[in-house]
């Protein structure tokens, strides 16, 4: 469910775009999953939506991104691919408190594009990292509110709220659909969903691909 997030934000720019959707419902949660299963089922999803006749591909899940997005591009140069990553720049930029909270997967907190942007825009400022546990379950199984559902977000929010936090980044794009308990457990604290500027860049990228002969494709 988690990719509806980016789909939603991409459509309400481009509204009149074909876009296709899946859902790897078999392998869901990627978090837990090992490096070598994820590359595998996003190259096999990859070469189903390409089948299908999709010409941009977006990797809207932050795990997923972590771990292939590197090879997906080296493997389809050809195909412009949109990925994500944890909004740490903006974050950095926004901090009132010197100190930043990333609430991700454990798969997106190791991987490369975390370090290096952590590394490159987070200079006086504390990144103090979470890992979204039980997060992705309550979304999958709509579980949005109730008090499982709130104990879960105060347990996984209490030590970026004891370390002053402020604002926090949705690392996971399963995260959004939560933001009203986010926002009931840490008022006044600030949430950052990088959804809308991952659906940009994929505007951006579908504006530019070349003509097609039929209005449909």
């Amino acid at each position: 469910m988690g990719g509806l997030s980016v789909a939603r934000a991409f459509l309400r720019l481009r509204p009149a775009a074909r876009v296709l959707y899946t859902a790897d419902w078999a392998f869901c949660p990627y978090g837990a999953r090992p490096d070598a299963e994820i590359l595998e089922r996003s190259r096999e999803i990859v070469r189903g939506l390409l089948a299908l006749g999709a010409r941009l591909v977006v990797v809207a899940c932050n795990s997923a991104s972590a771990v292939a997005l590197e090879a997906l591009r080296a493997e389809r140069p050809d195909v412009p691919f949109v990925g994500m990553e944890p909004a740490v720049k903006p974050a950095a930029a926004l901090s009132r408190t010197g100190a930043v909270g990333i609430l991700a997967t454990a798969h997106t907190l190791r991987g490369r594009l975390f370090r290096e942007t952590s590394a490159r825009f987070a200079a006086g400022v504390r990144v103090v990292p979470a890992v979204g546990e039980g997060f992705v379950e309550l979304v999958e199984s709509g579980d949005l509110s109730s008090p499982a559902a709130r104990a879960t977000v105060g347990r996984v929010l209490a030590p970026l709220l004891a370390a002053r936090c402020d604002p926090i980044v949705l690392g996971c794009t399963h995260y959004p659909f939560l933001l009203p308990l986010l926002r009931e457990a840490a008022p006044g604290v600030r949430f950052l969903d990088p959804s809308e500027a991952v659906a940009r860049r994929a505007a951006a990228l579908y504006d530019a691909l070349p003509a097609v002969a039929s209005p449909d494709a």
